[in-house]
């Protein structure tokens, strides 16, 4: 058991860090969306799946050697897909394909390709090792609970060490490495044990024994549960409904911390990680008790019902406290990437997540126990367990990342898994009819505290209104689909003109309305240099000041934004009801521009190549998870390609590692200062800057971009009006260090994001000066 113990540990690790990377890749070719996350997600538990019910289907056909043999022989197989998935889930699918295929079916189908194989043997390791390790009827419980628990430590494991350390170190190809490592590292180990399992020989089958004649031994074990304790089909059911639950909330808990935490790419792994440790850790607690237990019914609806009351129980109280100190500084007018608030909001992770994970996570021993009854059954019995654990699992991503979180809100969705669990734990009422108050009482506390928790929960937009510390009377806008949360309000008044207003993206301040001057000549710089320009492309829609910059430039034919956070454009239009004077309304009612909602990147790789005059993204910060995406080598070149000949790409550069990757692609780049604007082209851009100073004072012009937000006018020019740093084919340049497949500046705990305000550019870069 030492040596599986430690197999089974390295194999959840390495899982975990091959789900990582696979998803990155196969998200750049399925898109950042809700929906394609939700397919990626889907083809991997479909793999899944299939490998549980194949592994149902044989396991307790072979020799516990065998058996064993089968789960080496799925660890090595893993970790040569590991070694070999580069070249079909990214250089095929996600760099060729990305943008080319856009059925959600033929999505799902590649995707579920590119990952049948290495997931179909990761599902079907449990029942193996299960078969493996099944030598007395009263253990097998507490053995294959012990397993699958430090299977999912390793896991939990893997995902704090592959998001903290392996990911920002070497990356999402290296971490493959470090899987495939740790998978041969299993298989080894579990291939040490076959001789001795081949001279031990296989163990009897066991009649299956009666509850009501089950006894205490002198080592606390008991005969294994009867019929009345629930056939299979109803305990994969409930299994199915403890499934849905879990992922649900672990959804919930990423949209709550991801507001509290700026969503950066820390934060999943950190709430995946919490999640599975003190599920791991539950579940191998309760792997010591469940021998002790005559009846596990009782203990499966208690953990599964207070897992879920101690979760909405906390996720209010964080709610409750947030507008107060020293909880305020989480609230998303303050920057929390540094300091005592990033530390603070890690700590809520493990407070929020980690009590109800291991609660919930103590249910799968307890329903081995009620299921395990006989030796010559117990892999298909694993299995079966597993395959409605995983439909759960999927059921949960699917109904509450498309469905639940899109129609009901955050708030919606938590009253929805209340009344999942209300649910079970009625249904426990219903099944201890028969005990008396002794049988019933706890499946009643339960059911009462379920039903406290939806009567306590807040609508959604009282939800929101709180999370973003608005205070009454405070004219607002916001919105909340599966894509996100947007949400804006209105600055303190001064005279009859409302002061800047704070406009929140994800738990971010990304922009104000009325627009700051930094994000219109973002929008207008490309525009307002080009000699001829007609058609541009957005990246990003943000508060509008980007496009409204854009849209100030006449000549401009054609303004297209893609927007990721679709409650964006719903906010925006909010706005222009709430203040048609305002900005946000005559750039909503402008016929050349087009704002949709979708992943920006996928909708430029649609376009024709040649197809635009100017390209341009939304300033993002780069330690936002994801960003990497769009300040990479791999984008960069897509830009390039997509741009007609002399056009320019525009783009904000917060980081060295940014220029250098912009100039690493563009032959011709400029940067203006002190904003820090890049504009690429394949063509010369001369005079940069004179020519651009010499546009924003014309008055029409300066008039068109500071509508609504005359404060502005000054400052606009101020925002280029520093040094330039040019570089032409003939500058020495150095290798782009931003790449899709290694982000280097999302991961800023494990590498230095050296920013360019007020600091010279390093010495690789050598730039001409103007």
């Amino acid at each position: 058991m030492l040596r599986l113990s430690v197999a089974f540990f390295c194999s959840g690790f390495g899982a975990l860090l091959c789900q990582i990377a696979w998803q990155r890749m196969l998200g750049i070719f399925a898109g950042s969306d809700t929906i394609s996350a939700a397919l990626v997600v889907g083809a991997f538990l479909g793999g899944l799946g299939l490998g549980s019910l194949i592994g149902a289907r044989i396991a307790d056909r072979l020799a516990p050697a065998t058996a064993l043999l089968g789960f080496v022989a799925c660890e090595a197989l893993v970790a040569v897909f590991a070694l070999l998935s580069k070249p079909f889930l990214y250089d095929l699918l996600a760099v060729r394909l990305a943008g080319v295929v856009d059925s959600p079916a033929a999505i799902f189908a590649l995707c579920f390709a590119g990952l049948v194989v290495p997931t179909t043997l990761m599902g079907a390791s449990l029942p193996l090792i299960a078969r493996a390790v099944a030598t007395t009827l009263d253990s097998v419980a507490e053995r294959v609970g012990w397993l699958y628990g430090l299977n999912t430590l390793g896991a939990g494991l893997g995902a704090l060490a592959g998001g903290w350390v392996v990911l920002g170190t070497v990356g999402f190809t290296g971490a493959l490495g470090v899987a495939a490592v740790l998978d041969l590292s299993a298989a080894a180990l579990a291939l040490s044990l076959v001789p001795r399992l081949r001279r031990a020989g296989a163990p009897a089958a066991a009649e299956p024994a009666s509850l009501g004649a089950a006894a205490v031994g002198p080592r606390g074990s008991v005969q294994a549960p009867a019929a009345d304790a629930g056939g299979l089909p109803l305990w994969c059911f409930l299994v199915f409904l403890s499934g849905y639950v879990i992922v649900a909330l672990e959804i919930v808990w990423v949209r709550v911390l991801g507001q509290v935490g700026q969503f950066h790419a820390y934060l999943f792994p950190t709430v995946l990680g919490v999640f599975l440790l003190a599920d791991g850790l539950g579940i191998a607690v309760a792997s010591r008790l469940v021998r002790r237990l005559r009846d596990p019914r009782p203990a499966f609806f208690l953990a599964q019902s207070g897992g879920f009351v101690l979760a909405a129980a906390l996720l209010l109280a964080l709610w409750w406290v947030l507008p107060h100190r020293p909880f305020a500084v989480l609230l998303p007018d303050y920057w929390r990437l540094g300091g005592r608030a990033f530390l603070m909001s890690l700590a809520l992770v493990v407070v929020v997540v980690g009590p109800p994970s291991f609660l919930i996570g103590m249910t799968f021993p307890f329903v081995q126990r009620a299921v395990q009854r006989d030796l010559a059954q117990v892999g298909a019995r694993v299995g079966w367990v597993q395959l409605a654990n995983i439909l759960g699992n999927a059921a949960g991503s699917v109904v509450t990342g498309l469905v639940a979180l899109h129609l009901l809100g955050t708030a919606g969705t938590l009253a929805l898994i209340g009344g999942v669990s209300l649910l079970l734990a009625l249904g426990w009422v219903f099944w201890s009819r028969g005990g008396g108050w002794a049988g019933r009482g706890p499946a009643l506390a339960a059911a009462a505290g379920c039903a406290a928790v939806l009567a306590l929960l807040p609508d959604n937009a009282t939800f929101w209104r709180r999370a973003h510390g608005l205070a009454p009377g405070t004219e607002h806008a916001w919105g909340e689909d599966r894509s996100g949360v947007a949400f804006w309000r209105a600055g303190a008044k001064r005279g009859s003109e409302s002061m800047w207003g704070p406009f929140f993206i994800m738990g971010h301040t990304q922009a104000t309305i009325p627009f700051l001057s930094e994000h219109l000549i973002l929008g207008a710089a490309g525009p307002l240099l080009h000699p001829a320009p007609r058609r541009l492309f957005a990246v990003g829609v943000g508060s509008g000041g980007t496009p409204w910059g854009s849209a100030a430039v006449r000549e401009l034919e054609e303004i297209s934004a893609v927007e990721l956070v679709a409650p964006i454009l719903g906010v925006l239009r909010r706005h222009a009801a709430l203040q048609p004077d305002g900005p946000v309304a005559p750039l909503l009612a402008d016929p050349r521009i087009r704002l949709e909602a979708g992943d920006g990147r996928r909708a430029l790789a649609r376009s024709a190549p040649g197809s635009w005059d100017v390209i341009q993204a939304d300033a993002i910060y780069p330690q936002t998870s994801h960003s990497g995406l769009l300040y990479s080598r791999e984008y960069l070149e897509l830009v390039r390609s997509r741009l007609a000949p002399g056009g320019l790409a525009v783009q904000w550069a917060p980081s060295w590692s940014v220029v250098e990757t912009f100039v690493a692609v563009f032959p011709h780049a400029v940067m203006l200062r002190p904003l820090n604007v890049l504009i690429g082209s394949d063509r010369p851009i001369p005079d940069a800057r004179a020519r651009l100073l010499r546009r924003l004072a014309e008055p029409e012009l300066l008039a068109r971009l500071t509508h609504g937000n005359h404060e502005q006018a000054a400052g606009i020019a101020q925002q280029v009006a520093g040094e330039s740093l040019v570089w032409s084919p003939a500058t020495p340049r150095g290798p782009a260090p931003l790449t899709d497949m290694f982000p280097r500046d999302e991961f800023f705990m494990n590498n230095l994001v050296r920013d360019t305000w007020n600091s010279a550019p390093p010495p690789q870069l050598h730039p001409a000066r103007e």
